[in-house]
């Protein structure tokens, strides 16, 4: 339209934020084929494929359905040499296809016979949690280690990250029954030395202390048989107030303190270093009381309608691949 006002190119150019070429292409172009054909891609015009289709269907073939002898999956290099084509090329087509053979997810659907009961009820205490109560995520972290460095560890530095020494000296172990609160995100924890049901009451102990006596407590926790001992029953028939509910079997990922588990871990005892298990216990309890100085919740949004309904697929895909 400027061209027939007669605007110069350049002109045009400089109005439309172009380079005076493409005006004078397009000019050209609509003086040879008119405004009909003008929106229209010409055919024959961007890079031709240099990899043909077979071949990509081939790669794509071998990823999902084969491996190389020997090992458990392909890499770039050995779909490369196997396909007769580039590392490069084994890449774009991968990337483009959403296939990555390098990573594994782990996974595992629950055989709970109560699995949907188990699951409705645990996730209802979470959307629509009971007036007048408490709902508190409960599990313990066994076994955690008090591992010393066989040297001292150098610090950080520009051009260097911290490093230790990749071996170490054990100096025992302690047992940390956490208690996490849904609604705050406190945690109310003990360490000891072991998790028999004697640990347990003790803890249960620590619990009913610490929770005002108004409140009621539905105390979340998975199937471990300490849970479930008489002396555990005894103790639960005297304090009425106390309810257990009992996540489905293989299903830790439904108790929010895991979550906070892998936390302590990653932030206060991956790279820690603990001379003796009183060491490890004042640094379990130093994060515990930092963390509870200013909490945040893990907020939960999944339905069990939802999880549900992703574990029917699941089931339904691992039937297919059992066939």
């Amino acid at each position: 339209m400027l061209a027939a006002d007669g605007v110069a190119n350049m002109r045009i150019a400089a109005l439309v934020g172009v380079k005076p070429a493409t005006v004078r292409a397009w000019r050209a172009r609509f003086a040879e084929e008119g405004l009909a054909k003008l929106g229209k891609v010409r055919a024959g015009r961007g890079r031709k494929s240099t990899i043909p289709q077979d071949k990509i269907d081939e790669i794509v073939h071998l990823t999902r359905y084969s491996t190389p002898q020997g090992q458990t999956h392909w890499s770039c290099r050995t779909m490369a040499a196997q396909a007769g084509v580039s590392a490069a090329t084994v890449q774009r087509v991968w990337a483009a296809r959403g296939l990555k053979p390098h990573l594994v997810e782990t996974f595992k659907l629950s055989n709970d016979s109560k699995f949907e009961e188990k699951l409705i009820d645990v996730v209802g205490l979470y959307l629509s949690p009971p007036e007048q109560a408490i709902v508190l995520c409960m599990d313990e972290k066994s076994s955690v280690q008090a591992l010393d460095r066989t040297q001292p560890s150098l610090p950080m530095k520009p051009g260097r990250a911290q490093t230790m020494t990749h071996d170490y000296k054990r100096n025992g172990t302690a047992t940390l029954f956490a208690a996490l609160d849904v609604l705050t995100g406190k945690v109310i924890g003990q360490c000891l030395p072991r998790h028999r049901h004697t640990e347990f009451v003790k803890f249960l102990r620590t619990i009913d202390r610490e929770v005002p006596e108004e409140l009621a407590v539905h105390l979340i926790c998975d199937n471990y048989a300490t849970h479930k001992h008489q002396s555990v029953r005894a103790w639960l028939d005297k304090h009425p107030r106390f309810h257990l509910h009992f996540t489905p079997t293989s299903s830790s990922w439904l108790n929010l303190v895991e979550r906070w588990f892998r936390e302590l871990t990653d932030k206060a005892l991956r790279r820690g270093v603990f001379h003796s298990v009183p060491d490890l216990i004042a640094k379990i309890e130093d994060y515990l009381a930092a963390h509870n100085n200013d909490p945040k919740p893990f907020v939960w949004t999944a339905t069990a309608e939802d999880i549900l309904a992703k574990v029917t697929r699941g089931r339904v895909a691992l039937q297919a691949v059992n066939q």
